[in-house]
């Protein structure tokens, strides 16, 4: 039987197994292959829909797929890739059962790895960065974030006290890509909405601030459309500061490198990510950044059965304009959503023929635009050579990632969300305890708060 590991339940690792449990359909059936799937999640998280579940659009569980409904005919593991020998087809995984009962890690063994363990996220030795930030990958940083800036309104609601009020509504947000400028716009919209039921907040009282260290923001969708983002997010009361890099955030102060101080109690870091650790640990070719060196066939250069795309690889553009000189490096796909999904359906079928003896095909795709959110109705394209701006730009923006989110289940569900949220008023609730659900019981138990017999 031929054992296939996916290492990562991500954009490339759950679409190149859903792909492959179809490719391989027969072969799943008579029992001659066996795929198996690892992430430390039981879900694949769509982080493009991410700002928009923390402004509350979108319910948090209709941006996560369950793996196991998605992917019937493979084996699922919950857990996480610790070490990786590739010249004994051997894995070990880290399982939740493993970490219960001490019996330690379990071994497996393989016939083709494919890694696509996703990316984490960048930081820097910042001081303070550890202690106070907040990251923004994950959903449930997401949800996170939302309780904890609707929980800041209440607290400058609720006190006499100038600098607490200051710094609960003092919002600063590091990183102008995507994830930073759509989470800023997304929350900046609905907390500029939500202040409208507090009697004495006003939308002119919040202090939201962009801080990138380079001359521009968004720079997937070009250097016209970013300068326009800059001007719209400036527009809406919104401090974007370019060229500008955080020094420090110790005591709850952000410091900037242009001498600015902001006491703040929300610091969001989103300042780019890195190639997640395990490929460090496999021995297998790196790049200078850490990236798997691929083959443009998605296959790790120089070795055989090892596969790899998306965040995690370093694969050659064939429609990139040839190097210079002969000994400059090809230009590498950059790691995004739009190359990951098309990653994965070659990887899928490359896979797929060497298994049956076949002739794998290489990866080429011309990268087609960028589409950003800034807000409800607000939003920057460039697609195809063509630039788009306000609502036409917002709505190709929701229309593609409706497109791309899997399966017709969540399509639905998210499209419906959209069409309620158009006919009702936005909900501002936050429920911040969901992250400590014990919290309640424990003091009753401990303080007989509730104690009948008191």
């Amino acid at each position: 039987m031929a054992r296939i590991l996916v290492v990562g339940g991500g954009y490339v690792g759950m679409y190149t197994a859903l792909r492959l449990q179809r490719k391989l359909k027969q072969e799943l059936r008579q029992g001659t292959a066996e795929i198996i799937v690892v992430d430390p999640e039981p879900y694949m998280t769509y982080q493009p829909f991410l700002p928009e579940a923390a402004a509350g659009s979108i319910s948090p569980r209709h941006v996560v797929v369950p793996l196991r409904r998605v992917l019937p005919h493979c084996q699922v593991v919950i857990g996480e890739v610790t070490a990786i020998d590739h010249a004994e087809r051997k894995a070990v995984i880290t399982t939740l059962a493993a970490e219960e009962t001490g019996e330690g890690a379990i071994q497996v063994a393989y016939d083709e790895l494919i890694l696509a363990p996703g990316s984490v996220s960048r930081t820097l030795p910042v001081p303070g960065l550890a202690d106070v930030g907040i990251g923004f990958k994950t959903v449930e940083e997401a949800i996170g974030l939302r309780n904890h800036v609707l929980e800041q309104l209440d607290i400058a609601s609720s006190t006499r006290d100038p600098e607490v009020r200051d710094a609960a509504l003092t919002f600063v947000f590091v990183g102008g890509g995507y994830a930073g400028v759509e989470a800023l716009a997304e929350l900046e919209d609905m907390a500029r909405y939500a202040v409208r039921y507090y009697h004495n907040i006003e939308p002119e009282d919040m202090k939201w601030i962009l801080v990138e260290a380079t001359g521009r923001i968004l720079p997937e969708v070009g250097e016209e459309m970013g300068r326009y983002a800059v001007r719209e997010l400036r527009a809406r009361n919104i401090d974007v500061r370019l060229e500008t890099r955080l020094d420090s955030c110790e005591k709850r102060i952000a410091v900037l490198s242009d001498g600015a101080r902001f006491p703040t109690r929300t610091l969001v870091w989103t300042a780019g990510v890195k190639p997640h650790p395990i490929l460090a640990a496999t021995g297998l070719p790196l790049n200078g950044r850490g990236r798997l060196k691929c083959t443009a066939a998605l296959q790790v250069d120089g070795v055989e059965h090892a596969w790899s795309a998306g965040d995690a690889a370093a694969v050659p553009d064939l429609t990139a304009d040839p190097p210079a000189g002969p000994d400059e490096p090809r230009a590498t796909c950059a790691p995004n959503a739009q190359h990951a999904l098309r990653q994965a359906r070659v990887l899928a079928e490359n896979v797929a023929a060497t298994l049956r003896g076949g002739e794998i095909a290489d990866y080429a795709h011309s990268y087609a635009g960028s589409v950003a959110s800034l807000g409800l109705h607000k939003g920057v394209a460039h697609v195809y050579g063509r630039k788009l701006k306000g609502y036409p730009a917002w709505f190709m923006h929701r229309a593609y990632h409706l497109s791309r989110i899997p399966t017709f289940n969540r399509k639905a569900r998210v499209l419906a969300e959209w069409t309620l949220a158009g006919l009702f008023k936005r909900e501002i609730v936050s429920l911040g305890s969901l992250e400590n659900p014990r919290a309640e019981f424990e003091l009753a138990a401990g303080t007989g708060r509730h104690n009948e017999t008191s």
